[in-house]
């Protein structure tokens, strides 16, 4: 279903942006408005044709008009919030969006590596963040190529616009692979560029709550908000957006996963902000069985799939944290990221016209990790009643293999145990945010070597602001789960 996009760059708006987006929407007589996985904006069926004055700076997408305008996809939204590379500042984000002037023509990432919410590898052009201060890794697959290909060189912050409007160039007028490219855009630009000293390493981390009211450093906090169904109503976000002005709040950031976050909430407004949820009845407590789930955007049989394998798995109290699920229609070119994949059939041309039950298949990315980018097929042609059985039976090859070291030899894939040594490790039950003395807390000021037992008594979880008694001790038979 073609559907109208409102471009978003790096999925980074203000509130008075998003507030100018709503008025458009609610003057066309529109409640809601959703997110797309590419962090853009997406309208329903029935949003008429804008008149370019009106529109502004806001950049439209109609469904007559070609897929050449792509957004750029950014991981802003987890700077300060989740695991970050230490000189990648949301500042620094900014300054590198802004060089974007033009509407890109193929879809471009721009990302921190050690963060789990944006997905690294989704676009044809992915400019990834390497330890070296303000270089960047490329990664290129362009639409016609059977695999992603490493650029050659590291890329300096302030010439990532530049490097991608040249490859946008040569691959506009000829079909070339990533050698012609490299010379191309080398002879045309003066780049100061970086040899590689070491490949990118994508450190594997189980997938993070981003949802509800969590603490960012001492005196702020951020908001994750999630709708079941990705349809936000259009009135409550204008409210919300005159909250943000009240608190000084300057940036709103769309995720891929079909929900927003608001970061430096003050702390003495976080009463009003949780007045104004309750108010509107926001529920901001889904479970992870709710949260690591990526659907298409309107398209009900996904998320009718999706309530009911949600459903099954909770009735049968099957624990999925650190895994993602995907659902998705038979698309071969298509570029998955979650650790699941449960694909519907296409239903062969000459059997259209009789009422048969769909068949899904079921993938897997290789150890569950989807920056692998290599997916195996576990299931084929399977019913949707024999599906929950499945992810069951794959969520607990999961936690067999979470823990290990996967090493590969020419001829087969063997699995190395982590070294069996004693931690100081505790889990709050709350939000399954775990307490590790070998890192301490730096966020709340505790140092790296402190012990749980050594934790002031005031202590509290991290994320959910849970009180220190409700962490729990891992034994070293559950960390190897």
């Amino acid at each position: 279903m073609e559907l109208t996009r409102l471009i978003v760059k790096g999925g980074v708006l203000s509130p008075g942006e998003l507030k100018e987006i709503v008025n458009m929407a609610l003057e066309q007589g529109l409640e809601t408005i959703s997110f797309g996985s590419r962090q853009d904006i997406i309208f329903p069926k029935g949003f008429k044709n804008i008149d370019r004055e009106k529109t502004g700076k806001h950049h439209f997408v109609f469904p007559d008009e070609n897929s050449g305008n792509n957004n750029i996809v950014s991981s802003y939204v987890s700077t300060d919030v989740f695991r970050n590379t230490p000189w990648l500042t949301g500042n620094k984000f900014l300054y590198v969006l802004e060089q974007f002037k033009d509407q890109p023509e193929l879809k471009v990432n721009i990302t921190d590596p050690k963060q789990q919410l944006v997905p690294l590898f989704t676009g044809h052009i992915n400019f990834i963040a390497s330890e070296h201060e303000d270089y960047w890794y490329l990664y290129i697959r362009l639409p016609k190529w059977e695999r992603m290909e490493v650029y050659p060189v590291l890329i300096y912050s302030w010439d990532i616009a530049k490097i991608y409007y040249e490859i946008e160039k040569v691959v506009r007028q000829e079909s070339c692979g990533i050698d012609m490219i490299f010379s191309l855009v080398s002879e045309a630009l003066d780049t100061n560029n970086r040899t590689i000293d070491k490949p990118l390493n994508v450190p594997f981390y189980p997938f993070p709550y981003y949802e509800g009211m969590n603490r960012l450093g001492i005196d702020q906090y951020w908001l994750g908000l999630y709708w079941r169904n990705n349809l936000y109503d259009l009135k409550f976000l204008k409210e919300m957006c005159d909250l943000c002005f009240d608190c000084k709040i300057g940036k709103i950031c769309i995720t891929p996963w079909k929900s927003f976050i608001i970061k430096g909430i003050p702390k003495d407004n976080k009463l009003d902000w949780e007045k104004f949820l309750g108010k509107n009845g926001i529920n901001v407590r889904h479970s992870l069985l709710e949260l690591n789930w990526h659907l298409p955007v309107a398209t009900e049989w996904a998320l009718n799939l999706k309530t009911f394998l949600v459903r099954t798995l909770d009735q049968f109290d099957i624990s999925t944290y650190g895994l993602t699920f995907g659902i998705s229609d038979y698309n071969r070119e298509g570029h998955y990221f979650t650790s699941i994949v449960v694909e519907k059939n296409e239903l062969p041309k000459d059997l259209e016209s009789i009422k048969i039950r769909d068949t899904f298949n079921v993938l897997h990315a290789k150890n569950f990790d989807p920056n692998s980018r290599e997916y195996l097929v576990h299931a084929q042609d399977v019913d949707k009643l024999e599906l929950p059985n499945i992810l069951i039976e794959l969520s607990r090859k999961y936690f067999n293999q979470l823990g290990s070291s996967i090493v590969e030899t020419n001829n087969e894939t063997t699995i190395a145990k982590k070294e069996n040594k004693i931690q100081d490790v505790y889990q709050c039950q709350e939000c399954l945010t775990v307490y590790n003395s070998e890192y301490g807390d730096l966020v709340q000021g505790i140092e790296k070597g402190t012990l749980f037992q050594n934790l002031p008594d005031d202590y509290c979880c991290s994320l959910c602001e849970a009180p220190k008694n409700n962490f729990i001790a891992l034994t070293n038979e559950t960390q190897e789960i």
